[in-house]
This record gives structure tokens, sequence and C-alpha cells, in this order.
């Protein structure tokens, strides 16, 4: 018996002196918590895509509450997260004034309308595909090539192939820019959300070239500058771009756009 409390005294001791080592441990190394960070970060969606700029939600919410990032970092969350995460790093929620953001393919090129030059059984990802010269089977070299690595980059299911090209469904856009990250093409731009009116293409060769691989190319006829009293449209290396803070939607540069390749296209 004299054993048995012998043993049972050293282990409660011992259990005791192991106790204090780690509340004097835990009390030495401690890591102070930013109770900012926390609530921050206890506010934003978690899907750490990396659309903010930094590794993940952690580290956003870190930057966000040492004032290394603005509280509308975050694009996914949009403007109603941006103003609880003003209030809780307590500003003013009229601080986190945003303008929700959606990506938008620019090119209409499907397959009714692009050249192929011919057929292709190849490999079919974006990305493995730009690295090799001509393979791509489309005869515009700036067109989508429609094998889908948007597609496959995007979390939120927003992108989708159609008609041989890659597609926005604004709806489902969070605004993180996976897609315009991993597009080899670059074709893959933000634009804010509701916008009705879009060049959808990316060529930078001359209307006659344009015309002889797609039959929906912006051929660089100026026609749409002409035609707006807002200065919101102009050239850009032969194709047409929008200025978005000036243009008010009046769908005229759509209206006189020989080839329609101003759309209306949402989805």
């Amino acid at each position: 018996m004299t054993a048995v409390l012998t043993a049972a005294g050293v282990v409660g001791v011992t259990g005791l002196l192991i106790g204090i080592l780690l509340v004097i441990a835990g009390e030495k190394f401690k890591v102070e918590v930013d109770e900012k960070q926390e609530a921050v970060r206890g506010l934003l969606p978690g899907a750490n895509c990396g659309g903010c700029g930094f590794a993940g939600c952690d580290a956003c919410a870190e930057a966000i509450a040492q004032g290394k990032a603005p509280v509308n970092a975050c694009p996914v969350g949009g403007a109603d997260l941006a103003k609880r995460v003003a209030i809780a790093m307590g500003m003013d929620p009229s601080a986190a004034d945003v303008k929700e953001m959606t990506a938008f393919v620019k090119c209409s090129g499907t397959c009714d309308k692009a050249v192929k030059k011919y057929e292709y059984y190849g490999l079919k990802d974006c990305n493995a595909l730009s690295v090799v010269p001509g393979a791509d089977d489309k005869g515009c070299e700036f067109g989508c090539m429609g094998y889908g690595a948007c597609v496959k980059a995007c979390k939120f299911g927003a992108m989708h192939l159609e008609g041989g090209i890659a597609r926005v469904d604004e709806s489902k856009c969070t605004g993180c820019q996976a897609c315009t990250k991993i597009c080899p093409q670059h074709l893959i731009v933000m634009i804010p959300k509701g916008q009705q009116y879009k060049v959808a293409c990316s060529s930078h060769k001359r209307g006659k070239d344009v015309k002889s691989v797609c039959a929906a190319g912006c051929i660089g006829c100026t026609l749409c500058t002409k035609q707006c009293a807002f200065d919101a449209i102009h050239m850009d290396n032969n194709v047409a771009v929008i200025d978005y803070d000036k243009c008010t939607g009046c769908g005229k540069c759509a209206e006189k756009c020989p080839v329609k390749v101003i759309t209306g296209i949402t989805v």
C-alpha cells in the first residue's frame, strides 16, 4: 500500500510541476491577439481566393488591422462587407464606399465567327498551349482559346464556356480576379458591375487582318468614338476601349458599330 501511495504522490507532484511550468511558459511566450484583427477575420468569407492580393483571409485581416490594407480589400464580400469591416475597425462606414466589379472576357470569337486554322486534338489547356507557338487552332492570336483555364480557376462557378469561348455570370462573380490572373491571353478584365456595354474584342490587328480571322472582331473604324458625346470610348492600339467613369450607357456606340463587337452581353 505504501508503494502505491508513494507512486501516486510522485505522479501528483510531477503533474503539478508540469502544470506550473506550462502556465509559466504560456505567460512568457504568449502571443498578443489583436482584437481588431480577430474581429475582421471573423467577417471575411474564408474563401482564401487571393483576390485581395494577400495569401489568404488571415493575412488580409492582419493587413487591414495594421492599416496596411483598406477596409474594402476583400473583393468577394463587396460593399456590404467593407462597411461591416469599417465598423469593426471603429471607422465611419461611409469610408468603405466601394464599386463592385465583375470580370469580362474581351472576345466575341465563338465557333461560328472565328476562323480555325486546323483541327486540334492535343492537350487542351490554355496555359500549356500558350507556350507552344501556333498551337492554338484559332486564327486570332488575341482571342480566347476556349479550353477553360479560367473556368477551373473560378471558385464561385461564375465562369463557363459557351460557343468555344469563356463567359462570365455576373450574378455569381465576386471580383476575386482569379480568372484574370490565370488567362494567358490577358483578355479577361475587371469592369464595374451592371455595365451594359462592353467591347468584346482584344485584337490589335488592323481591320483587314481582323476580318480575315474573325467575323466579330473590332476593325478599328472609329465610328463608335465619333458617336460618343461624353468622350467615353476611344481607340487603344486598334481596338475600342470604354472609359466607364464617363460612360452613361446611352448605347450610341453599340448602335453604330458595324461588326456589333460592342455588346450588351452580361453572361
